[in-house]
Parts: C-alpha cells; structure tokens; sequence
C-alpha cells in the first residue's frame, strides 16, 4: 500500500518548536491585538481607551524583543511577525483612531492625512526588513537608530489626543482647528519615521556615573506623575522625545567624528539601512 502523503517519510521526524520561542510571538500578538482593540474603540467614542491600547501595544513592542533575546528565541519569523504587527499598532490603528477623532471634520484631506501616518509606518518597517541581513552601518555600530521608530511616532501622532485628554477635550468645540493641528503633527511624524535621521536607541545613551541617582530618581517620578495624571504625562514625553532628535543628531556627528581618526573615514550610511532596532522574537 502506498504511503499517505500525510504519514511523515521514514526515519524523518516533524520538527518540534520549543515553548520558549513561542512566548515572544504571543506578546508581539498581544502588541497587535491591543493596537486592533484600540479601533474599536475609537468607533465607540472612547477615546481614553483607544489612546490606551495604544500605549499597552507600545509596552508590550518593548517587551517581545528583549523577550526573545533573553529566552535565545529570536529568528526571522520573529522579524517579519514583530514588523506586520508594528504596522497594525502603530501605524493602521492610530489613523484610525485620529481620522475618527479629528481628521473627518477636515474632509477628503484628513483621509489623506490618516493613510500618510499609515504608508510612512509601513515603509519605515519594510526598510528595516530589507536590511536585516545587511553588514552593520555607522550609525548602527554606533548604537543609534535611522528615524524615528514605529512606536515613537505613534505616539507623537497621538500627541494632540494626549492633550486634549489632558485638558478634557478643550478643541471639541473647534473640531476644524483641531483637525488642523493633528493633521500637522501627524505628517511631521510620519516624515520623522521615514527619514534618514539618526535617533537615540538603548545603547546610544550613555550615562557618567554620577548620574545614576537622579536618573532613576526622575524614572520614579515619571511612573508617579504617569499614574497621577497619565495624558499630561504622555503629552510630556512626547514632546521631551521630540526636542530630543536635534541631539540626537548632534551626538551622532560627534561620535562619527570621533571615530573617524581611529578607524579611517565612515562610509555614509544608505538610505535604507538598519534602524537598529531590538533584536525580534519568533521560533
């Protein structure tokens, strides 16, 4: 009789995945499910909790990657699961949620607007995907990041619902001033996560030693004024983020120049070369 297409060939054995790499794929599903969640209710009108869901799937993107690399269950499934739900998060679900919430009173335009946010974050992933396999660039040795990163700009497009929240929802009787005023934020940040330029990551900030006491000091501040009043907060650290990419670029160059000496002059780094970004998770 002959064997069933179904029936494993002999002496092969189907290939068993360890739990272990399962687990950072869960929490990058968990980041695309909250970021969906946060459409929802977006449609229902409840924007806390859609700007909420929003900031869960930017916590749990934080946490898959470090996840993985930790459990040793990082591969290029991982990379490509991390990037579709980095699109859905941070990239469909806030135009979603900002469209509903002030882009519809500017007509046809704030459509436009909504897919920008959309298409910059889709490309931005897509950029990083194509240069994963690529050796390291400059700024990639150097710790730093190219643009700014799926999760960062979603939350400085959401930056003008964090301060309406804050404020309790002072622009609700101007709906056309505050469609202008989101759409303009949202198209800086979508250009942000396109662009070539060089942004702070985990391993570009350095500390002096001294410093280490008022840095976790103000961490716990920020946690406290993060539960006290969590959209000023936001709005805050959105803001702070913003200010910090002029720096960025300055330490960038500073640290190239440096380099420069000691290893001969640094090849310019191509418009789409790695952002840097955490390792992914996956099996």
């Amino acid at each position: 009789m002959d064997e069933s297409p179904f029936q494993a060939r002999s002496g092969a054995r189907l290939r068993a995945v360890p739990l272990r790499t399962i687990i950072p794929n869960a929490i990058t599903m968990l980041a695309l499910v909250a970021g969906a969640t946060g459409v929802r209710f977006a449609i229902a009108g409840e924007w806390e909790k859609a700007a909420t869901a929003i900031v869960v799937a930017a916590v749990l993107d934080g946490l898959d990657g470090r996840v993985a690399r930790l459990l040793r269950g990082t591969s290029r499934f991982g990379a490509e699961l991390d990037s579709l739900s980095d699109v859905t998060a941070f990239g469909v679900a806030p135009a979603l949620i900002l469209y509903l919430w002030a882009l519809q009173d500017v007509g046809r335009f704030g459509w436009v607007v909504a897919l920008a946010l959309a298409l910059c974050c889709a490309l931005r992933l897509a950029r990083f995907n194509a240069a994963l396999d690529e050796e390291e660039t400059p700024r990639k040795r150097l710790g730093f990041l190219t643009g700014v990163p799926a999760p960062a700009g979603a939350g400085l497009a959401l930056s003008p619902l964090f301060l309406s929240l804050a404020l309790d929802g002072p622009l609700d009787a101007e709906p056309e001033l505050r469609g202008a005023i989101a759409g303009a934020v949202i198209l800086l940040a979508a250009g942000l996560m396109v662009s070539t330029l060089p942004t702070w990551s985990s391993t570009s900030l350095r500390l002096p030693a001294h410093a280490r006491v008022p840095v976790l000091a103000s961490v716990g501040l920020a946690a406290a004024f993060l539960a006290l009043a969590p959209w000023a907060t936001l709005f805050l650290l959105a803001l702070l983020y913003a200010l910090s990419i002029p720096l960025a670029w300055a330490s960038y160059r500073r640290r190239r120049a440096a380099l420069a000496p000691a290893s001969g002059p640094v090849p310019a780094p191509a418009a789409g070369g790695a952002d840097g970004e955490p390792a992914p998770p996956g099996p």
